[in-house]
């Protein structure tokens, strides 16, 4: 197949994010005049949407991912840009997050001679870095074009053992939380004439810290309360403290929200002194599993890997959260996840060739 030579390709591209390093001019050509194209480049992120109609119809699939990787690191085995094959494995930065996705859809969707509507790709170089310039800018984009499309496939690595054992159907959300509780600075001798911060949150801790605030779902486990970060105080043995810190994250399903973090921690603290600052950045989506892609994506694994694949939602973070803001349908679906962002990140050119194939099949198919 191949699929192999335009993969070890992308590979060779050092797009450490926000760089592209010239990798577009090389995709623009590799698809050829039939795919139209739209830059949407913002400060320093560089976005591409590609597309091309086959008919009229409604139907409209998104193939998306990114092409920037995170730094390499010291102590690789290989040049982690070489991208050379030995013994059936490459091992370079993006092998498994997410080149890997990007060169089989890309290969699917270029050697198409048929579908039923519209195939589209989108790709950002800002996935890796705080994602604010990237897929959400497209998206909000295409939405003013009224083209958005109908359902997605986001190519990251999410195989847990073998390929093909498990897709994404959602995504939890994740909130940061800036608690600060005020106390009366103090002689460490004379407690009664202080409010000590770290007393007063001494029985509260245990009451918060690893605390579920719902008990999730078929596809979400519980919101779990986990303290990141506690401070106090001036590294003194003599004064007491004039106020307390703590950060925490919260990596929330759709039962949970801010408000419901806000009544929680009002609850704890209640006729305490403090203020609460919650910021999000992600936001839990999942799709439903008899729609047209999850259903898709899960005929087709079975017919090409012979596996029934489960549903997941587990995880860290994506550009798919994008989509579900924008009510898209999608899944998730690549090759086996165990070295991202390790040294010697490295993946079978097996699972790049199986994955292909998935592709393919989900595109005659569809």
């Amino acid at each position: 197949m191949k699929i192999i030579p335009l993969f070890q390709k992308l590979l060779q591209y050092k797009t450490i994010t926000p760089k592209d390093e010239g990798i577009y001019d090389f995709i623009d050509d590799y698809l050829g005049d039939t795919w139209e194209c739209i830059k949407y480049d913002v400060e320093e992120v560089t976005n591409r949407f590609y597309y091309k109609k086959f008919n009229d119809s409604d139907e409209h699939l998104c193939f998306a991912g990114h092409i920037d990787v995170v730094p390499t690191g010291e102590g690789w085995s290989v040049d982690p840009f070489a991208a050379e094959v030995i013994d059936g494995v490459i091992t370079a930065r993006g092998a498994q997050d997410m080149k890997s996705g990007v060169a089989s859809f890309l290969y699917a969707c270029k050697n198409a001679t048929d579908f039923n509507g519209t195939l589209s790709i989108l790709l950002t170089s800002d996935e890796e870095g705080e994602g604010i310039h990237g897929t959400v800018k497209v998206l909000e984009y295409l939405k003013e074009q009224n083209f958005l499309p109908n359902a997605a496939i986001v190519a990251e690595p999410t195989c847990e053992e073998v390929f093909g054992d498990a897709i994404k159907v959602g995504r939890r959300g994740s909130i940061n939380g800036y608690f600060e509780l005020k106390g009366k600075q103090g002689h460490a001798a004379y407690p009664e004439k202080a409010i000590n911060p770290v007393h007063k949150i001494a029985p509260i801790l245990p009451q918060i810290a690893g605390f579920n605030l719902d008990n999730g779902d078929e596809f979400f486990s519980p919101s779990k309360f986990v303290v990141t970060d506690i401070r106090s105080g001036m590294e003194v043995t003599n004064v007491t403290p004039n106020k307390l810190n703590m950060m925490f994250n919260v990596r929330n399903s759709t039962k949970t929200n801010q408000e419901t973090i806000k009544d929680f921690i009002a609850t704890k603290f209640d006729g305490l002194d403090y203020t609460l600052k919650l910021t999000q950045g992600s936001y839990p989506f999942v799709t439903d599993s008899s729609t047209n892609v999850v259903k898709n994506m899960q005929k087709s694994i079975l017919e090409v890997c012979n596996i029934e694949t489960k549903l997941s939602t587990a995880g860290g973070t994506s550009d798919a959260r994008y989509f579900g803001q924008f009510k898209i349908d999608t899944v998730e679906f690549g090759v086996i996840n165990d070295t991202i962002h390790a040294i010697d990140e490295r993946v079978h050119i097996k699972e790049v060739e199986k994955l292909t194939e998935v592709f393919e099949n989900i595109i005659a198919n569809w």
